[in-house]
């Protein structure tokens, strides 16, 4: 695995990637099999995460050491990702469990119309979730049930289809 860092490609303004221009380079390879021992590697892990390693076996140590330079040398996650994975941490913490994501992917910017009782209704999809009539909602369903006053699944009621072809909420009830 090739661990050559390129702090040019770090993000500046990341305070994760806070002094890695200063640091020295990393090992040339970090292999199991290499003859890094452990108290070097968990060196390492502080070096680039500038936190006390956590308590894992030498080999996730590895992965989660290479994952950093990796992360470093072509940038990391994008917003959208942060966006979702953070999604399914608060689904997670307040229910216990992660349902599946609808399949939809809705760029930022993207804008949705749909017509009811003879008015135009337009949601620009955010960062952060949705805009309708200068407010921000975290959800379409939302936004759906706010225009018609009843629960309707928002992508159905913006038309909008699932990744694999298929109209959002085909052959459920609860869409």
């Amino acid at each position: 695995m090739d661990t050559t860092s390129h702090p040019s490609s770090a993000h500046p303004g990341d305070p994760a990637n806070a002094g890695l221009e200063r640091a020295s380079p990393p090992p040339a390879e970090l292999t199991v099999s290499s003859g890094i021992s452990l108290d070097e590697l968990r060196r390492e892990w502080r070096r680039l995460y500038h936190s006390e390693p956590p308590r894992l076996s030498r080999d996730l140590l590895v992965r989660g050491i290479g994952y950093r330079l990796q992360e470093i040398q072509h940038g990391g996650l994008g917003k959208s990702t942060h966006r979702k994975l953070k999604t399914l941490a608060r689904m997670f913490q307040t229910t216990g469990r992660i349902a599946p994501g609808p399949g939809l992917s809705l760029k930022p910017g993207a804008r949705l119309v749909r017509e009811w009782h003879g008015r135009t209704h337009t949601v620009t999809v955010t960062e952060d979730g949705f805009e309708y009539a200068g407010m921000s909602y975290p959800s379409l369903t939302k936004i759906a049930a706010k225009i018609t006053g009843i629960h309707w699944s928002g992508p159905r009621f913006f038309g909008l289809k699932a990744s694999n072809g298929r109209r959002s909420g085909d052959g459920d009830p609860n869409g």
